[in-house]
């Protein structure tokens, strides 16, 4: 059936009326459904008057050498590139010599957005804006502007915290991150390639976020058009309350493409605090290398899910070694706190205090196991040594492992107690991603100390099952599930 909208040559308003009409019968609303669903729709002018006065500009100076004043692109531009996975191409461009700045001169180097945290001049931000910079200026809404100290900036979680000297300041009220859902609407202030309050809006797509750059920070992740100069506003929900900082955009092109990031307000304030204590931020940690646990891993090892973090190097003499904690452990709990994926771990562990007790829950041969801890403090990773060759000797038929004892030697050199070194592989190891040089710690669950060991367990173990393995590649520990042949 067709439906034809015929009107009068009157008021285009009183066609656009007569249309609403007819795609709310055919909706099948009434006419005054139809007007309540019209007026569900956002409305963020009073936001805007509310949340604007407390958004503040940032521009960042530096001081430049002779050599460096050359050439090189625009500032702003290339924080777009930095900030968004591009290289920043190389483009020298000669400037006239009557507009080149003297020697040591300060130069604009770039521009970002920030907000007021406290009436005494505490101004929230992301670390990459002010980072690099030798000068900080904030201009508030109402064009007052103020150079600014750095209080502190940690570039783990891209939080910055600077001060301004001011009166008259008007605070954010910061939200209740727990109570944040997705597809509830959300709004951005900030100054998009240098254009001071502006305003964008959509809705959260989703929370607990990981991204490469920060796997330790759960984003919330927007579809608010963020752009560079937006960096360091905030993100503020429908109650007028800043949830977020925005920090980074997913994107291909270099452009906005519908996906933004934010710091949560509630990890973003635990950083500040600490930036205002003490100008830095002190994260606990456990030294273990970690992984993420597969569904088939669980079940091969009895989990009843997949969860936790799979332990895969233990660094030697840390915490989690002195705790006894081992490589191919599964940590179910922290202090506490469930490890629903392995990301959790370095952010539970992040936020507990150096030197504090606590205690862990570990996955082990089958069982569960509480080991104590004392925490440590974020400190450069560690390599560890690589492995050797040793002599050969097949394991039994079936499935595709070729194994070697281990010299002495060779298990000083990595630093393990037992396990045996791969030959050669086909069939079902090759297909489980084994290969040769892994060494095999254990076999379900059973510790392997020579290749007869693993000839013992292998011997047992039903052929029509899975075979989980536990095995060393360089300084990584991991588990494979070896399938049976069909």
């Amino acid at each position: 059936m067709a439906f034809v909208l015929q009107t009068r040559a009157t008021s285009p308003w009183r066609a656009m009326a007569l249309a609403a009409l007819l795609w709310a019968g055919l909706a099948g609303l009434t006419p005054s459904a139809a007007h309540a669903q019209t007026r569900t729709l956002p409305d963020f002018t009073d936001l805007v008057d509310q949340v604007g006065p407390s958004v503040v500009n940032i521009r960042t100076m530096q001081k430049v050498s002779a050599r460096q004043q050359q050439g090189g692109m625009d500032e702003d531009m290339a924080e777009f590139f930095r900030r968004f996975g591009l290289p920043v191409p190389n483009m020298p461009k000669q400037a006239p010599r009557q507009n080149r700045p003297a020697p040591d001169e300060e130069v604009p180097r770039g521009v970002g957005s920030g907000f007021i945290f406290s009436a005494d001049g505490l101004i929230m931000t992301n670390a990459h804006v002010v980072d690099g910079a030798d000068e900080v200026l904030v201009t508030l809404t109402d064009k007052r502007e103020f150079k600014a100290k750095i209080i502190g900036a940690d570039k783990r979680s891209d939080v910055a915290l600077v001060k301004i000297e001011a009166s008259g300041l008007s605070p954010v009220k910061v939200g209740d991150v727990s109570r944040l859902r997705v597809g509830e609407w959300v709004m951005a202030i900030g100054s998009p390639f240098g254009f001071e309050n502006t305003v964008t809006a959509g809705i959260v797509s989703a929370k607990q976020r990981y991204t490469d750059d920060a796997d330790y920070l759960p984003f919330i992740q927007t579809d608010v058009a963020i752009n560079p100069g937006n960096s360091g506003g905030p993100l503020i929900n429908m109650r007028g309350e800043v949830v977020g900082i925005n920090s980074q955009i997913y994107s291909r092109s270099g452009g906005f493409m519908g996906i933004s990031f934010a710091i949560p307000m509630d990890e973003a304030v635990r950083v500040v605090e600490q930036l205002r204590a003490q100008g830095r931020v002190s994260r606990g940690r456990i030294g273990v290398g970690i992984g993420q646990v597969s569904k088939e891993v669980a079940e091969s090892l009895g989990l009843s899910k997949a969860q936790g973090a799979l332990v895969t190097t233990v660094e030697a003499g840390s915490p989690a070694d002195k705790a006894g904690v081992e490589a191919g452990d599964i940590i179910l709990r922290f202090n506490g706190k469930a490890i629903d994926k392995a990301v959790d771990l370095p952010r539970i562990v992040g936020e507990i205090k150096p030197g504090s007790k606590a205690t862990l829950s570990v996955w082990r041969k089958g069982a569960s196991k509480d080991l104590n801890v004392t925490v440590g403090e974020v400190e450069a990773d560690k390599t560890a040594a690589k492995g050797g060759e040793g002599k050969s000797k097949a394991a039994p038929q079936g499935y595709g492992l070729t194994v070697g004892e281990l010299t002495e030697a060779q298990k000083k050199e990595l630093k393990v107690k037992n396990g045996v070194r791969i030959e050669a592989v086909a069939e079902g190891a090759a297909r489980a991603g084994l290969r040769e040089g892994d060494v095999i710690l254990a076999a379900n669950n059973t510790d392997v100390a020579s290749v007869k060991d693993l000839e013992a367990v292998l011997a047992k173990h039903d052929k029509t099952k899975p075979l989980n393995v536990l095995y060393r590649r360089g300084e990584w520990t991991q588990f494979a599930v070896i399938k049976p042949s069909n």
